[in-house]
């Protein structure tokens, strides 16, 4: 019965299919038209994509700075390490260029040499004000000689601000507005503003100028993803193409499969757009990923019609038999691969779910497109010729098919020694795997502005913030001065570590008040003692009405201050020895009865948001073999032949997680990518091939041997066309600039290949060890679902086809 209705519903769908060929072709436009309308609502993302729940305790603490403070992540950075910048000539031009950039909206302030203010001491009435350095704005060469020497040893306040402590490297310091800072202005401002002036002082002046902070390395970073999707999509087109075309040997069906392929493109960008979901690294991956998995689909579809052409020459059979006879198989393979995908759902990062969702409703759509395309299509044209179909007789795939028979007939314990060697060296290799939460790691290290990141990090020691909130529990407690030396001696530890720069807080301000009424005498750049406190604050009461001075560094009711430091770019493993040396350090210098103090800021946020990433994509990983594996149970009822198709696909996980080691390459959000995406994908050949090994036993009377090598070669052809198919579909994004996207589409091809070998070479030699225990009608009992046909099948085409 099962069966019937198993021929009877593709067979209907067969006929639905080339009985209203014409309503589908308009369907599939009017459909491909409608989605086309939403790529107007796909978004680029203008902000580092949140790794973690809204609700989790860092994005508490980060959202509670930000409510304070505003963003932090605001600052672009100018940098020039060049003397000749101090001559009247090149100092003028760089104030005009500063000047310039000031007019623009996206710009709140600037600090830069040319408007550096002192703060000066003055009598009657009493009052600190902030006054110009620089008297003169068109200074000689002599008046620059004597700014230069007074700000490099005069002004400390200014130290890793505006120029470096290391060297005689000058910077400028450019304040977004933090309202536009994360939206399209940014992207607009930079690219199509800042750059250009740029460029265009650099050609002009001879001066190299440096570029950097976070927003800069935002926007450049998002916009070699954007370039990069149409690179990806072409390259995956291209290489598919090319690998598909001499496999069949045939333009035409080359063109039929490509057509496919980029309609399911356009419907990913189409549904990225519906959903209003944004372009990130991992979206971005979607469209040729679709090309990728898409051309299998038409690999299983277009070699079964020609083989049925070939059979019997009658092209409205070979199109119905195509439909019905290849339409289970397709359809499980699809749903494991899509399976593998949708685990990312489950997961409480908001990434991984929107591309969990994108990915797997693709992987669906392409399979019917695939399914209804196809037959429609070659409905139209005249069968194939015999120069179409040579491919189907090609000596070297016999070759390959006999040298797998011929390894599990007669080199059994070779295979097992190989895997047993290749697991223990993998799980050596697995034990020297890192974890790594570096923001820069992955992003094109060739470029202009990943150089001008280490740059800063040499010159002024990082540009990734990292922020301490110090809540004194009291209003106006920040001042305090027993507030202001502890956060004096957790500076002093701070500037210890060699991966954090010189803080910026409001004791910078407070010392520079002393310096002041000292008359600007650098030695008394240092806190006050009580006593002199009381001499400077009638000096200092000027300035906690002189906007932009202390709201930086402290919030307007008193009760809040930042210590903010900057970063180098480091891994998780070295951010995590940081934070263990920050946090009792911390809880010494402020006791927890008295104040509450966090760490937070972009930094520690990227960190904290990978691990959890991890975490998340282990879980995924977990999900999808429990998943798979149920689907198999269902499909297979048998439990020793779900542990048995687990093993190959297992094996090439570990082997890949063992080369990572080996080879140096951490875990990270793009490389765990790699084993959900491998293992839905690898299953689909053991599917196939247990498939046809259940129907060889029936045949064969349960004999085991003459079942495995029949199957071996029934099926051996197909995987190993579409295994190279992803092979060098994937390869594709080796060609990335960013350095997660290589590591992914070379990690995803080393992995399917392993898969394919193992299916090839383990499952059938475990078939053949273990065939006293699986050899009977109880344990591989009759599949749920119909996934290849039998010939009982066959006589059911035969009648259904008389009647018609």
């Amino acid at each position: 019965m099962q069966k019937i209705f198993s021929f009877g519903f593709w067979n209907s769908i067969a006929s639905l299919i080339l009985r209203n060929r014409i309503v589908i072709i308009i369907l599939i436009g009017i459909a491909t038209f409608l989605l086309s309308t939403q790529w107007k609502n796909m978004r680029f993302s203008y902000t580092e994509a949140n790794l973690m729940p809204d609700d989790h305790e860092v994005n508490i603490n980060y959202n509670d700075f930000l409510d304070k403070f505003g963003e932090e992540g605001n600052l672009i950075l100018l940098g020039v390490q060049d003397s000749a910048l101090f001559t009247p000539e090149k100092f003028k031009a760089w104030n005009e260029l500063t000047d310039s950039l000031t007019k623009f909206p996206e710009v709140d302030q600037i600090i830069s040499p040319a408007s550096l203010q002192e703060l000066k001491k003055f009598e009657d009435p009493k009052r600190f004000e902030m006054v110009p350095v620089l008297q003169n704005d068109s200074p000689d060469a002599s008046e620059l000689k004597e700014f230069e020497n007074k700000l490099f040893t005069a002004l400390p306040f200014y130290e890793n601000l505006v120029y470096s402590s290391h060297s005689n490297t000058i910077q400028s310091a450019l304040y977004l507005n933090k309202e536009l800072v994360n939206t399209k202005a940014r992207k607009i401002f930079v690219l199509e503003e800042l750059d250009p002036l740029i460029e265009e002082f650099e050609d002009t002046y001879d001066i190299d100028v440096r570029v950097s902070g976070m927003p800069y390395i935002r926007t450049l970073n998002a916009q070699n993803i954007v370039d990069e999707i149409g690179l990806f999509i072409l390259a995956a087109l291209l290489v598919t193409s090319l690998i598909f075309f001499f496999f069949f040997r045939s333009i035409r069906a080359t063109i039929i499969s490509m057509v496919t392929v980029s309609i399911g493109v356009m419907w990913a960008f189409g549904f990225i757009g519906l959903l209003h979901y944004e372009i990130t690294i991992l979206t971005a991956l979607i469209p040729p990923l679709i090309i990728v998995i898409g051309i299998p689909n038409c690999i299983f579809l277009i070699n079964k019609y020609q083989q049925e052409i070939k059979k019997h020459g009658n092209q409205a059979k070979s199109l119905q038999r195509v439909i019905t006879k290849v339409g289970n198989a397709t359809l499980m393979t699809n749903v494991t691969t899509a399976s593998g995908f949708a685990t990312f759902i489950l997961t409480d990062s908001q990434l991984l779910r929107e591309f969990g969702v994108v990915a797997s409703i693709n992987i669906l759509a392409i399979f019917v497109l695939s399914l209804l395309i196809i037959p429609v299509i070659y409905s139209y044209l005249n069968p194939p010729k015999d120069r179409h179909l040579k491919h189907l007789n090609k000596r070297w795939i016999g070759g390959f098919v006999n040298w797998m028979e011929n390894m599990v007939r007669n080199h059994r314990i070779a295979i097992y020694i190989s895997s047993i060697a290749l697991l223990v060296l993998s799980i050596i290799g697995i034990y020297t795997i890192k974890v790594s939460g570096s923001i820069l790691e992955d992003m094109p290290q060739n470029t202009q502005f990943y150089k001008d990141v280490k740059f800063f990090e040499s010159e002024f020691d990082g540009v990734m913030p990292l922020e301490i909130l110090i809540d004194t529990k009291r209003p106006k407690g920040v001042l305090k001065l027993s507030t202001l030396k502890r956060m004096e001696e957790l500076e002093n530890f701070i500037q210890e570590i060699p991966e954090l720069s010189k803080p910026l807080s409001v004791n910078r301000i407070v010392k520079y008040s002393k310096q002041a009424y000292y008359n600007g005498n650098p030695k008394y750049y240092q806190l006050p003692s009580s006593q002199e406190r009381n001499f400077i604050m009638p000096y200092a009461k000027s300035l906690s009405s002189n906007e932009g001075i202390m709201q930086s560094y402290v919030d307007s009711t008193g009760q809040y201050a930042r210590i903010t430091t900057f970063m180098k770019d480091v891994g998780t493993e070295k951010m995590e020895e940081i934070e263990n040396d920050l946090l009792p350090q911390i809880k010494k210098v402020f006791p927890e009865e008295r104040y509450d103090v966090s760490i937070t800021g972009r930094a520690l946020l990227f960190q904290k948001g990978t691990n959890y990433l991890v975490k998340n994509l282990i879980i995924s990983l977990g999900l999808a073999i429990l998943l798979i594996a149920g689907l198999m149970a269902w499909m297979f009822r048998s439990f020793r032949m779900i542990l048995i198709s687990l093993v190959p696909n297992l094996l090439p996980l570990l082997v890949t997680a063992g080369v990572m080691g080996f080879l140096g390459v951490p875990i990270k959000p793009s490389t765990i990518l790699v084993f959900s995406i491998a293992f839905g994908i690898s299953v689909d050949d053991t599917i196939h091939f247990l498939a046809k090994y259940r129907q060889e036993l029936k045949a064969n009377n349960w004999k085991i041997k003459r079942s495995v090598y029949a199957a071996l070669k029934e099926t051996g052809v197909s995987m190993f066309y579409t295994s190279i198919v992803l092979f060098f579909g994937f390869s594709v994004f080796m060609i990335s600039s960013f350095g997660g996207t290589v590591a992914l589409g070379g990690l995803v091809s080393a992995t399917l290949l392993f898969a394919m070998l193992a299916n090839l070479l383990l499952l059938p030699s475990l078939l053949l060890s273990l065939e006293r225990s699986i050899a009977n009608k109880k344990t591989l009992k009759e599949p749920s679902m119909k996934i290849i046909e039998t010939e009982e099948d066959e006589n059911n085409y035969k009648s259904e086809e008389q009647k018609n």
